[in-house]
């Protein structure tokens, strides 16, 4: 089940390569609107922990089991993101995160039709950015 924030509990974890070294950490998000948007509408802008800030091009977002950078996300205009499925952001950081408590947040906005065309060119509608402590362990 779905978390109210954008920011889900579940699914914070670091990332590990073949040999068992962190390769960066992931952060699961859902979108908060009233209703779900093309990929292509959705405004990825930065992950940050701990006053950290890891944008687009440190990160891949995972959906519905397909991975994609920013610009291929940008280009899939008949993918929807329904509201009740959750996104993964991974973010590559050598090491990843230490085991312990991080304030995480997501920043991100979207586009639609109705906007004003000027708002993409600032990044479309932002959602409000919200903190939460996540644990590492």
């Amino acid at each position: 089940m779905l978390e109210m924030e954008a920011v889900q509990y579940k699914g914070f974890r670091n990332l590990y390569n073949e040999n068992g070294e962190a390769t960066g950490f992931q952060v699961c998000i859902r979108f908060v609107g009233y209703r779900g948007p093309w990929l292509s509408q959705f405004r990825f802008k930065n992950i940050t922990v701990d006053d950290e800030v890891f944008g687009p091009e440190v990160c891949t977002f995972t959906h519905g089991g397909i991975e994609y950078t920013y610009e291929e996300m940008l280009a899939a205009g008949f993918v929807k993101w329904q509201l009740n499925d959750v996104g993964i952001v991974k973010v590559k950081r050598p090491g990843g995160l230490s085991q312990g408590s991080h304030m995480v947040s997501a920043e991100f906005s979207e586009i639609a039709s109705y906007l004003p065309p000027f708002l993409d060119e600032r990044g479309g509608y932002t959602h409000p950015v919200e903190k939460r402590e996540m644990i590492i362990v």
